[in-house]
């Protein structure tokens, strides 16, 4: 055994003093999506499905983490994020502010920030990136820059007029004014209509114009603050980009989210996929020695649950899956850590005695394993509530449920789907990832963070 350790101490290189983390989430992404994601994959490949393994299902810690905001049972992302971001659960609906602070309360949100992750690794010299499906001041990612007590103030034309009187600063505006380190070095998303003008066009659809009604046109300022900034919105212009020492690039490519995975192609001036966008940004930030911290958001998978479409949201975990694979490739896991979680779950739901490698898509037919009667057929995959909502028992003979626009049935009318609250699981890998075990609350995620990164 020494001679093998004195082997490996000759053949493979010394450990760098840089201590990395690559943090993806998969945003709504609850257990039952996990589970159904990767029997949709396996049978993409033509096997049955449930033998399967996604890639973050071989690291080797898992744990149970609990989603609770402090004023809600079932969260919302904005509460998450903060909690995963800057060690402290807060309310619904607030991003980079304690739980002092009532949603939409401007003077108490001033006063009560709390630092994220990001402005510690940016203070410290890090390397720091962002890349998203949604718009880059959604709330998962805007959880890494912005403090504010509500959500949605993306832009100038949702703050309102006393809000703005007091301080109170729209989240795309504050990403610009980031005021940590030399700012953040990667940002690839969605979202320039909060950045651009309401007398601008926007580049990719003429007809449609910039949000902003201050007139600041915030892409050129964030180019003009520094010399080796780099702005692009098209999959040309990204597959331009070269990793750089010292470069700093931020790319939008849609004037709101990015599309889904599904629809990703169709996209007249291209849009690069979460795996392209990962890849680039880990050769970028790599490039600075003391280190970096990469924000990989799913963001999408959540919205096509919203929309009662599961076909979308499990290409998006798919692609998520894809993400995590091409980043464990790229990095040395004796100094840096890959944590994989989700912000929280859907009412998504697998059930009905499906025989094995039935389509997960498809639906439930045949005899009951159960008694020896004939069942009806339905979906194996169905919401709690949602759009899905058929009144009386659908007739599904003629439906083709695994068409990607089909909405799954769902039990209780709602417009729009809400989310779950049960327990998320978060899979580590690499540096200190033994600190992921057991069930935990999910501020306890940034201090499995911190202890990566500042070691």
């Amino acid at each position: 055994m020494r001679i093998l350790s004195i082997v490996l101490l000759l053949v493979l290189p010394p450990l760098s003093q840089a201590k990395n983390v690559v943090l993806f989430v998969g945003d709504g992404m609850g257990i039952s999506t996990i589970t159904a994601a990767r029997i949709f994959a396996g049978q993409q490949r033509g096997r049955s499905g449930e033998e399967h393994q996604l890639s973050f299902d071989k690291f080797e810690h898992v744990a149970l983490v609990k989603t609770y905001n402090t004023d809600a049972q079932v969260p919302d992302s904005a509460g998450t994020i903060t909690a995963i971001l800057s060690g402290r659960k807060t309310r619904m609906g607030v991003l980079g502010v304690n739980a002092d602070v009532p949603r939409q309360d401007c003077a108490k949100a001033l006063n009560n920030e709390l630092p994220s992750i990001v402005e510690l690794a940016e203070d410290a010299g890090l390397a720091t990136g962002l890349v998203t499906t949604t718009r880059i001041t959604h709330a998962t990612p805007a959880g890494a820059y912005a403090h504010t007590p509500d959500r949605n103030w993306e832009d100038d034309s949702e703050l309102p007029a006393a809000a703005a009187a007091l301080g109170c600063r729209d989240i795309a505006r504050q990403l610009v004014e980031f005021a940590h380190g030399n700012g953040i070095d990667v940002l690839f998303g969605g979202g320039r209509g909060n950045f651009l003008p309401d007398d601008t066009a926007d580049p990719e659809y003429g007809d449609k114009n910039g949000r902003r009604q201050d007139g600041r046109n915030l892409i050129e300022e964030w180019q003009a603050a520094a010399a080796n900034r780099h702005y692009v919105w098209n999959q040309q212009q990204f597959s331009a980009l070269r990793a750089q020492p010292g470069h700093q690039w931020l790319g939008l490519f849609e004037p709101n989210h990015l599309q889904f995975e599904f629809d990703r192609k169709q996209d007249a001036a291209g849009e690069p996929s979460l795996r392209d966008m990962t890849r680039l940004a880990i050769q970028q930030l790599k490039h600075n020695k003391k280190g970096y911290l990469l924000l990989v958001e799913a963001g999408r998978i959540d919205h096509a649950h919203h929309f009662g479409n599961a076909y979308r949201a499990l290409l998006d975990t798919v692609a998520l899956d894809a993400a995590v694979a091409q980043a464990v490739s790229m990095v040395d896991l004796r100094n840096t850590l890959v944590l994989v979680t989700a912000d929280h779950s859907h009412t998504l739901t697998i059930s009905g005695y499906p025989r094995r490698g039935n389509p997960i898509m498809g639906k439930v037919e045949g005899p009951d394993p159960l008694g020896q009667t004939e069942l009806p057929a339905y979906t194996t995959l169905g919401y709690a509530n949602g759009p899905g909502y058929k009144d009386g028992y659908p007739d599904l003979e003629d439906v083709d449920t695994t068409d990607p626009n089909y909405r799954q049935i769902a039990a209780v009318p709602l417009p729009i789907e809400t989310h779950g609250g049960e327990d998320v699981a978060a899979f580590a890998t690499g540096f200190k990832a033994e600190n992921v075990r057991g069930v935990m609350e999910q501020n306890e995620l940034f201090d499995v963070l911190a202890a990566a990164l500042f070691p």
